[in-house]
């Protein structure tokens, strides 16, 4: 839960929508909104590809989601 929504605070910050956000992450924009509602676990390749979208490592998205 703390992943998806810190996903959904920083794409917010962006000023972009979930579709156009999942679109330059290259995943489903359903999946995305599992994801940042928790209903999904996220995979590792799906988490690069979204931390690549927030231009952020890994680390520093699970730090700011306090994992």
């Amino acid at each position: 839960m703390a992943i998806g929504q810190t996903i959904r605070g920083l794409r917010s910050k962006q000023g972009l929508s979930q579709e156009a956000f999942a679109d330059e992450a290259g995943v489903d924009r359903s999946y995305m909104g599992g994801v940042e509602r928790g209903e999904h676990n996220v995979t590792i390749i799906n988490l690069l590809r979204i931390c690549r979208a927030l231009d952020m490592t890994t680390s520093d998205l699970l730090r700011r989601a306090g994992l």
